[in-house]
């Protein structure tokens, strides 16, 4: 049978789950199981916003640890929200706190109430749900570094609960 004008084609996109071997965060499976890797990002990676980040490093990451257990490290990063752009720096035992204390600097609060982070095709994506006190939403980063997707999703999520 062909095809005619009147039979619309549909092509059959696999859902975005269908991307992964293990169960995806509660908070994100309906959605995960019903539109497609575009859809998804679209909506849980959004690649715009007001909050962008340029830079990132870790600014003494050659520094032996001096103790056992968790130490404080310091990081930098390239922030822009809106049009302004500026440099941020702060000591924490991570990354995401590291980030997060550079946007409460600044008056952005962001409370990471789960984090899940899943392999994905040769990168790491990262599932974050964050809260700014009054509304939770989930959001997501991907990368083939799994600091940076853990960044990206803070950034998204923060961009997700400044649209909402």
């Amino acid at each position: 049978m062909y095809p005619s004008s009147a039979t619309p084609m549909t092509h059959h996109r696999p859902a975005f789950a269908a991307s992964f071997t293990a169960p995806l965060p509660r908070g994100v499976r309906a959605a995960a199981e019903s539109v497609s890797w575009d859809d998804f990002l679209a909506e849980y990676a959004p690649s715009g916003g007001p909050l962008r980040m340029g830079q990132w490093s870790c600014t003494d990451a050659a520094r032996p640890g001096r103790r056992l257990g968790p130490q404080s490290r310091g990081y930098q990063a390239t922030l822009a929200f809106g049009d302004t752009v500026s440099t941020s720096r702060a000591a924490a035992s991570g990354p995401i706190a590291a980030l997060t204390a550079m946007l409460h600097d600044r008056g952005i609060a962001l409370e990471t109430t789960s984090f899940h982070q899943l392999p994905t095709g040769g990168r790491t994506a990262t599932f974050l749900q964050g809260s700014d006190g009054s509304r939770s939403m989930w959001a997501m980063g991907l990368d083939a570094d799994p600091e940076l997707s853990a960044l990206r999703a803070v950034i998204a999520c923060v961009n997700r609960l400044m649209s909402a």
